[in-house]
């Protein structure tokens, strides 16, 4: 079956998940910026390589639409939260987050499926393993942090040690528009 952009139900989501992946991006900047104000610069770092690859998902959408000659729209995105109260807070607003993305992608990746669009599911099953990996590193942090609790350095100490999630390597990562950042 071929996907006509008209009436695609796959294609519809996908171009909505750019403007997802591009407010994912944003939001990690401001969680970013807020914990280099509270000086933690080892969860600023992460968040700060976690918006890059967010804005690099998105281009990798945005890059497969051009190479099928699909029409692509950047939308605008969301206001984005940029006050917390605790370490927690940005830290279960990242996981939140990724298990939406999660819910998002399996939808669009459910779209193309009952479209035919194999091409479409191929290049979603990058996505999918991605968001186990997102999800899991996200959960890890929140868990580590209740654990901290009120010991900061632990947290700081555990971010600079481990290595968490994948930072945005894949050697199996689709190609973004512009090249990945």
């Amino acid at each position: 079956m071929t996907t006509t952009s008209e009436n695609s139900r796959y294609l519809r989501l996908l171009g909505e998940q750019v403007g997802h992946e591009l407010a994912a991006h944003l939001q990690y900047m401001a969680i970013a910026v807020w914990f280099d104000s509270h000086d933690l610069p080892q969860l600023a770092a992460h968040f700060y390589r976690q918006a890059l690859e967010e804005r690099n998902h998105g281009m990798m959408i945005v890059q497969y639409h051009l190479d099928r000659s699909l029409p692509v729209k950047i939308p605008g995105t969301p206001e984005v939260r940029n006050d917390f109260n605790d370490v927690i807070e940005p830290l279960q607003l990242a996981l939140d987050q990724e298990q939406q993305v999660t819910r998002q992608i399996e939808a669009i990746f459910r779209a193309a499926r009952d479209e035919g669009d194999a091409l479409g599911e191929q290049f979603l099953m990058w996505f999918l393993e991605e968001q186990v990996e997102e999800v899991a590193a996200a959960t890890t942090l929140v868990t580590v942090a209740k654990r901290a609790g009120d010991n900061l350095f632990d947290l700081e100490n555990y971010v600079a040690r481990e290595t968490i999630g994948d930072a945005g390597e894949s050697a199996a990562a689709p190609r973004a528009a512009g090249g990945a950042l």
